[in-house]
């Protein structure tokens, strides 16, 4: 089966209407919010009136732009951001000094989600891919039996050996507490290099994670275009109940 998602819902009005564009033709499956952004209110008032299914889209990167912040959060929020935006991989370090400020972030942003949406998180993950930061990863932050969002899926020459092996332990840790996608995909990437055909074979005998981003406008014409209405027609979509 495939889950057709789309990112960054509430991050701005453009987003969420091309978003809302796309689920209304019956292209996606769910949505991820973003809280404490500009669109977020409007976004999850018409997430309920369509009733789409929402997960949570963790930010621990880009600043909030919402206007109901707590007041103490966007100090914590910048602490976070600031480290982890130092370098490539400073999503791959622990930072203890940072502990509290990164469960304070996860806690404030699932109780905004529960206060817009009218239900508890029960599925996750992140703007920028950050919920896999160590700092989540070896903590009991984000509580078990989640659904959470795994690495990008590669097959074997299109990334290097240890690339592909850290994913797999990381995705391995991951399975121990939450429950994961099989395979994971960019529709970007899967556009660009033609590998539609491939998600198409395993989506017929796996769960796969297709991510999308409307506001990108190749991306919201190929999700609306006629090429992938016949992708659609030759796979089983997931419904909106079997995504929590």
């Amino acid at each position: 089966m495939l889950i057709i998602n789309a990112d960054d819902w509430g991050r701005s009005v453009a987003e969420t209407d091309a978003a809302l564009r796309c689920h209304g033709n019956g292209r996606l499956t769910s949505v991820s919010a973003m809280v404490f952004m500009k669109d977020s209110q409007r976004a999850a008032d018409l997430a309920k009136q369509n009733n789409i299914n929402v997960g949570l889209h963790l930010n621990f990167t880009e600043a909030f732009t919402g206007s109901c912040v707590p007041r103490s959060l966007p100090e914590c929020h910048e602490r976070v951001a600031s480290f982890l935006r130092r370098g490539k991989y400073s999503q791959l370090l622990y930072n203890p000094f940072l502990r509290k400020e990164f469960s304070y972030s996860y806690r404030a942003q699932a109780a905004e989600f529960e206060r817009l949406f009218g239900q508890p998180v029960s599925r996750v993950d992140g703007h920028h891919h950050m919920h896999l930061c160590a700092n989540l990863l070896l903590s009991e932050t984000v509580p078990p039996g989640m659904k959470i969002r795994r690495n990008f899926s590669f097959w074997p020459g299109e990334k290097s050996c240890l690339n592909r092996t850290y994913r797999a332990l990381v995705d391995r840790w991951l399975q121990r507490r939450y429950r994961l996608p099989d395979y994971f995909f960019d529709l970007t990437q899967t556009i660009r290099e033609e590998k539609m055909a491939r998600v198409v074979e395993l989506a017929n005998s796996s769960e796969v994670e297709l991510m999308t981003h409307p506001i990108i406008r190749a991306e919201s014409e190929y999700l609306l275009g006629d090429q992938f209405r016949a992708v659609l027609d030759r796979i089983n979509t997931v419904t909106s109940c079997a995504l929590v």
